[in-house]
């Protein structure tokens, strides 16, 4: 019942920033019980985690974004953003959201969003 989407991707030239979002259906009651976290991944790329916050805020990053990506979120709108500033090219890839518990995601993945960054 519970699924998230995904939005806000699209192509950018190198430098440039987007800012997705992740909306939870209505059955997601208790969005703020969990961590919600953004993966990405790159044709013929394995899934890696992005950025990821708890439900007390707290947050952490790959290397490659630091600085560069910020993960908030909202709880009272069932809401995740990540906004994405300084892209580079190595940062395409289609972004997905999930909800988890212990590092584990709980839903199944949705259809993401496309984020393309070229010249």
């Amino acid at each position: 019942q519970v699924h998230l989407v995904e939005s806000g991707g699209g192509l950018v030239q190198p430098g440039g920033s987007l800012r997705l979002s992740c909306a939870a259906s209505k059955p997601a009651q208790l969005f703020n019980l969990y961590t919600m976290a953004w993966y990405r991944q790159a044709p013929g790329k394995q899934r890696d985690l992005v950025a990821a916050i708890t439900s007390r805020g707290s947050t952490n990053y790959t290397d490659s974004v630091k600085g560069r990506f910020t993960i908030s979120r909202d709880d009272a709108q069932k809401m995740s953003y990540l906004q994405m500033n300084n892209l580079k090219p190595e940062d395409t890839a289609v972004y997905y959201c999930n909800s988890e518990l212990l590092g584990t995601p709980r839903l199944p993945w949705g259809q993401g969003t496309q984020v393309t960054v070229s010249s």
